[in-house]
């Protein structure tokens, strides 16, 4: 699998792609957790951010690790180091924005989706949380 996807109430997909080569053990552990269900909340420091800190535990430690990260950029707070103020936490970048700790950078949006990733990042900041689901997407 190359690919999740974020389903959203009006039946659209939010297509991301995994950064294998970059951060193989996030990937492949993240993808044992597809499907889950979450509630999204917007960041109030780290920028242009939707994210939550009850994230689906990854046993797993830093790779590709940084608190800089690009629009459309997908990050995940590994439980190892233990020292890590993010560990646990799940975000998902639709702007610009610097985390407070460092993440696995993962995933990207499909660049043809991030016009939805950015409406759901508005929505979100505009008007609250919200319950996402991710699910695996299979590239054709």
């Amino acid at each position: 699998m190359t690919a999740f996807c974020i389903k959203l109430a009006d039946d659209k997909l939010i297509r991301f792609k995994f950064y294998q080569d970059a951060a193989p053990a996030t990937v492949n552990a993240f993808i044992k957790l597809l499907p889950f269900r979450r509630i999204f909340m917007h960041a109030r420091v780290s920028g242009q951010e939707i994210w939550i800190d009850n994230a689906p535990e990854l046993d797993i430690m830093q790779e590709n690790a940084s608190v800089f990260t690009e629009p459309g950029e997908v990050v995940y707070g590994p439980l190892k180091p233990a020292r890590t103020k993010t560990s646990n936490c799940m975000g998902i970048y639709y702007g610009e924005g610097k985390g407070l700790d460092c993440c696995n950078i993962f995933a990207k949006v499909f660049e043809e989706d991030m016009h939805l990733l950015k409406s759901l990042g508005d929505d979100i900041w505009k008007n609250g949380t919200q319950e996402l689901l991710f699910d695996k997407f299979d590239q054709e």
